[in-house]
């Protein structure tokens, strides 16, 4: 989708995707990390505390499909997100690596000779922190 050209929805939606993909996770997949306390039993109480949770989390701003570059100011380079509900891998340590990696050599996830700029909670589910 060439955002230029997207309507408000559709960019809503795009910018929206990501957060809505965890709460698919806290409602169908029992995600909930211990950081955000004992979760509540009810469905609809739920996903209004994961919400809260989420809303302080760094923004998204979308690439291209499901990767995505968090909006948070950094002192490097941001690294890259594919995301997918809460599986979250890094797709590139910045976006010219990204690009290299989607449409160049082929994807490599780990990146051992690079310090990746970490991006609050989107990098701990990377990294399997349980938050």
């Amino acid at each position: 989708m060439d955002w230029r050209d997207a309507s408000y929805e559709e960019l809503r939606s795009r910018l929206d995707w990501p957060v809505d993909g965890v709460i698919f996770d806290v409602h169908e997949n029992a995600f909930w990390p211990a950081s955000w306390g004992q979760r509540p039993s009810g469905r609809v109480e739920a996903e209004r505390q994961a919400r809260r949770h989420l809303d302080r989390v760094p923004t998204l701003v979308p690439v291209y499909s499901h990767r995505y570059l968090p909006a948070a100011p950094a002192i490097g380079p941001s690294p890259v997100l594919s995301v997918y509900q809460a599986d979250v891998i890094y797709y590139g340590e910045d976006l010219s690596d990204y690009v290299r990696n989607e449409f160049g050599e082929g994807h490599r996830q780990h990146f051992p000779d690079t310090v990746v700029h970490r991006i609050d909670f989107w990098s701990d589910l990377v990294e399997g922190i349980d938050l």
